[in-house]
């Protein structure tokens, strides 16, 4: 049996039927199998498609209610950053933005090869926009890192 995705990321966020808009808006995804909580206000289980690829979306929810994991915002801060590989960061974070994402780095030409940049969407959760514009070797990578380290002491 394949299996489609052997991780998935699961976000917990404050306004589960604003998230899944957001994601499918800037990240051009497509709706998956959603479900409504009991109260008909809050995503229990929410999904977007992207290339194939799902994302987990739900409100956050009382240990009371079944809930086991927090979002950012009640954390005070996220522990993951979520990246994406695509074609054009810089379209990509536009959109983010217009939409109240905000920039924790510009996208820019990185030393391992890539246009990159990073946001935090509205609702608390660090994304990585990452698109690889050449390979490197280890050799290379190594000595660009190496370089790039350097000019930042």
């Amino acid at each position: 049996m394949h299996r489609q995705d052997q991780f998935i990321p699961h976000v917990i966020v404050s306004d589960g039927q604003a998230a899944l808009k957001f994601y499918k808006e800037v990240f051009g995804a497509e709706d998956g199998d959603n479900m409504m909580a009991p109260d008909g206000k809050r995503v229990l289980h929410g999904e977007i498609i992207l290339d194939g690829h799902k994302l987990f979306v739900s409100d956050e929810f009382s240990e009371a209610e079944g809930g086991s994991c927090k979002m950012p915002t009640t954390l005070g801060g996220t522990c993951v950053r979520i990246t994406l590989q695509v074609d054009d960061p810089d379209a990509l974070v536009e959109r983010a933005v217009a939409r109240g994402a905000r920039v924790l780095m510009p996208v820019q030409d990185m030393f391992w090869g890539a246009r990159y940049g990073k946001i935090v969407d509205p609702f608390g959760h660090e994304w990585g926009i990452n698109q690889q514009l050449k390979e490197l070797s280890k050799e290379e990578a190594d000595a660009a890192a190496k370089e790039f380290l350097a000019s930042r002491k």
